[in-house]
């Protein structure tokens, strides 16, 4: 168990947001509450309350910033169509193996396909809006081919959310390093001029 309330390092939604992913990855996420979440982040209920309604839109909130905090993570190393494919795949070997997206994965199937196959969440709008803008500027560089970037942009990241959500069920197959590889070849075939 985690106890992030002396640390004053971290503001007040950062602490609440560090108070649920540990209550994710201790509990699940149908088993988390906002008061065990108030109470691991130092801080009163309606204090939790002040920032999100609940412990769905908190855990939202968590997922968003765990995932597009990856991306910034990832610097790109190469220009072009280079340097995204092997972004992605970065980011993507990083999501597979991240302990709080495993849990959502695992602990709640059913908040992870409303994301899979009901509706975009936040984090994956912003991902295709920065696909977008990269995939435009490979286009000028003439490594990615013509072709709508928005329409592109949906499907890379249809092809590396895949591969981040169905990693498990095929690591007998493709271990950690060869679904990176074949990853990076699923891309750059694709975006291949």
């Amino acid at each position: 168990m985690l106890s992030i309330s002396n640390d004053e390092s971290l503001d007040v939604g950062d602490r609440i947001l560090a108070a649920t992913a540990s209550c994710v990855r201790d509990f699940g996420v149908e088993r988390v509450t906002l008061a065990e979440i108030a109470r691991r982040a130092g801080v009163s209920r309606p204090t939790v309350y002040r920032r999100w309604p609940d412990t769905n839109t908190i855990v939202a909130s968590l997922l968003t910033d765990r995932i597009t905090g990856t991306w910034r993570a990832v610097p790109a190393i190469h220009p072009g169509r280079t340097g995204l494919v092997e972004r992605i795949v970065e980011v993507a070997r990083r999501l597979r193996d991240d302990e709080l997206i495993t849990s959502v994965l695992r602990s709640a199937p059913d908040l992870a396909m409303v994301y899979i196959a009901g509706r975009l969440g936040t984090s994956q709008q912003i991902l295709i809006d920065l696909f977008v803008d990269e995939l435009r500027a490979a286009q000028a560089d003439g490594s990615v081919r013509a072709g709508d970037v928005h329409k592109m942009s949906a499907m890379v990241l249809l092809i590396g959310q895949s591969a981040i959500q169905s990693a498990q069920i095929v690591e007998p197959i493709l271990d950690g390093e060869a679904l990176s590889a074949e990853l990076s070849r699923a891309l750059n075939g694709y975006l291949a001029p």
